[in-house]
């Protein structure tokens, strides 16, 4: 399977970018094409443009300053974000990806009859998450709601292919992990990558 790993984490020697290399290794090793992208490294631009934002609300969406990524999403199997969670939601830098990149002609047509949404990423078979939270586990979900889960989850999934296969692997409560809990989501990470068919 060709699948992209969609990393947004600025600190290199982050547990969060061991997550990612470790997902790239595994994915590789499991015998898939990766497409290793790392938005910070890539110096990607999340502020979506004026002329975007003006050709957003139709199937003309001008695309052309990220027409690379463009055409990885519309060329992948699988794709598998993998950031950290800061203030129960992702990155700005990957909020702005999904902004300009999952956008009109890719993500989703506008049906001309009513403008309602068509899903249009039926190549996407696989939508994962490797991620991490400072919070526990019941903070984000009882206090706060899983809106991180729900965004993924509810908004980019529906998008993707009918049936399509997802997971959502997250490391609670980092604020006080240990070498051990982290070591544990690692291999729980390796595992389930390795047994994705």
């Amino acid at each position: 399977m060709r699948i992209q790993v969609v990393h947004c984490h600025p600190l290199e020697e982050s547990f969060n970018h061991a997550l990612f290399r470790t997902a790239v290794e595994t994915l590789r090793v499991a015998g898939h094409e990766v497409v290793a992208t790392d938005l910070y490294r890539e110096g990607f631009q999340p502020a979506m443009t004026e002329g975007e934002r003006r050709t957003y609300m139709g199937n003309g969406y001008d695309d052309s300053r990220i027409a690379r990524y463009v055409e990885i999403l519309k060329s992948v199997e699988g794709v598998i974000f993998c950031y950290p969670h800061w203030w129960y939601s992702m990155p700005a830098v990957l909020k702005g990806y999904v902004d300009r990149v999952w956008g009109p002609g890719t993500a989703f047509v506008y049906d001309t009859k009513d403008n309602h949404l068509e899903p249009n990423l039926r190549n996407v078979k696989l939508l994962g998450v490797v991620t991490t939270f400072g919070s526990p586990w019941w903070m984000v979900r009882l206090f706060a709601g899983d809106p991180g889960r729900k965004v993924v989850m509810r908004g980019l999934k529906p998008m993707c292919a009918k049936g399509v296969s997802s997971f959502w692997l997250a490391h609670y409560d980092m604020d006080h992990s240990t070498q051990e809990s982290r070591g544990a989501y690692l291999d729980k990470v390796k595992a389930r990558l390795m047994a994705l068919r």
